[in-house]
């Protein structure tokens, strides 16, 4: 993991040094973590200049995390000191992926999250199966909610 991590601080160190040239500008590194939990795969704190990534998405990606992640995020926080409140993925930040980084501006990774994403329940009715996540399997089990087929109509229970 320690390979992966300097691989990313290389990137982002890229990052801020292609930006600082081509804006002609310097701006505050940021502090970064590896603590992301989940589905997405980074994730940027814009007032506290912090980026947080996934690790398990990170192992699991590790050349199109560093080429497409990091830049991804790093773009969120210099378009946010360089223009304040916009649009997540708006102009400005397309602008910056794009003439700045090079890089096609995405607004989601198309990573395998099957090993981040939440447990689901197989729920059944007459015409499918169901994958019910965590918290309405136990709202089913404690007697707090019942759900029903939107084809069918009929009820949901336990496969």
């Amino acid at each position: 993991m320690e390979a992966l991590t300097q691989a990313v601080e290389a990137r982002l160190q890229w990052c801020y040094r292609r930006a600082e040239a081509r804006l002609g500008r310097r701006f505050p590194y940021p502090q970064i973590g590896f603590t992301l939990r989940g589905m997405s795969a980074g994730a940027a704190h814009l007032a506290d200049n912090r980026l947080r990534f996934n690790p398990v998405l990170l192992q699991e990606n590790p050349q199109a995390f560093v080429d497409e992640v990091v830049p991804h995020e790093v773009a969120h926080l210099l378009v946010w000191q360089l223009h304040g409140r916009v649009r997540p993925h708006g102009r400005e930040w397309q602008r910056m992926m794009a003439e700045v980084f090079d890089c096609p501006p995405r607004t989601r990774h198309s990573f395998d999250v099957s090993s981040v994403g939440p447990a689901t329940f197989a729920y059944r009715c007459d015409c499918q199966t169901h994958p019910l996540t965590l918290r309405r399997h136990n709202k089913v089990q404690r007697g707090q909610a019942n759900y029903q087929c939107r084809r069918c109509g009929q009820a949901l229970i336990p496969a």
